[in-house]
């Protein structure tokens, strides 16, 4: 693959959900960058699809489911075994369940929180090991808008979103001494395949549209490189302003 830039050279980086979506976007503009991307999901198929296309000196895919602690434990051995070490760890897996407190389902609840929180603690906890070795190292959690604000008829997905920024801002907190930088990124409404099927009105955007995938990787890169090495325990919203107030409102 043709290399736009070093600005990520040298970068080990293991991305969850990376076989489509947001996911693949930020692989691939990661390579593009000079990364070596470790793409993980459950999707093996589309998972090793796009890691031949990128390349084997630069990819590698690995089936990872992420609730599960032991398989999280291979994937990061197996990560190291492939490129010799991990700089960057890319929570970016994930999955929304709608329902609210009233209506939502236990099944859906447990899953979504086992996907989007659970696999979150167990992939910072697995990885840390390998990234404590590094001179300097980052954590960013895709989190969401839904993360920031309240969501109607999102209980479980809302609450996940939340406590992904809660464990980021806490984890930064312990991990600074170990030179682990720690973000949560919040986008917003973005076109991927998850998104395809919804109706959404954009009139709360100010900017009056989704984000393209590669708005959000382009955050990803930076995060990932050393640009960012004072940056943690942040929450980065990229929403077009939808979270900066009501776009729908006009009183004049």
């Amino acid at each position: 693959m043709t290399k736009q830039s070093e600005r990520v050279a040298g970068k080990v980086v293991l991305i969850t959900g990376a076989a489509s979506g947001m996911g693949e976007s930020h692989a691939r503009m990661l390579v593009a960058h000079g990364a070596q991307v470790v793409i993980t999901d459950v999707a093996d198929d589309q998972g090793q699809k796009l890691a031949d296309e990128l390349g084997s000196d630069c990819a590698h895919f690995l089936h990872l489911d992420v609730t599960d602690y032991a398989d999280w434990q291979r994937a990061v051995q197996a990560s190291v075994e492939r490129f010799g070490k991990l700089d960057v760890l890319v929570n970016n897996a994930g999955i929304f369940t709608a329902g609210s407190v009233e209506d939502a389902t236990l099944t859906d609840w447990e899953r979504t929180i086992a996907i989007d929180l659970n696999g979150v603690f167990y992939g910072m906890k697995a990885a840390l090991p390998e990234l404590k070795k590094n001179s300097t190292a980052s954590i960013i959690n895709i989190s969401s808008i839904a993360g920031v604000t309240g969501f109607k008829n999102r209980a479980a997905y809302s609450a996940a979103k939340w406590a992904v920024q809660g464990l980021t801002k806490t984890s930064a907190l312990d991990l600074g001494k170990y030179n682990i930088r720690v973000n949560s990124v919040h986008p917003g409404s973005v076109e991927t395949p998850l998104t395809a099927h919804l109706e959404r009105g954009l009139g709360q955007v100010p900017l009056g549209r989704a984000a393209q995938v590669e708005e959000i990787s382009s955050f990803i890169v930076y995060l990932a490189s050393d640009e960012s090495t004072f940056a943690t325990g942040g929450s980065f919203v990229l929403d077009g302003g939808e979270t900066a107030g009501n776009n729908l409102r006009d009183d004049q």
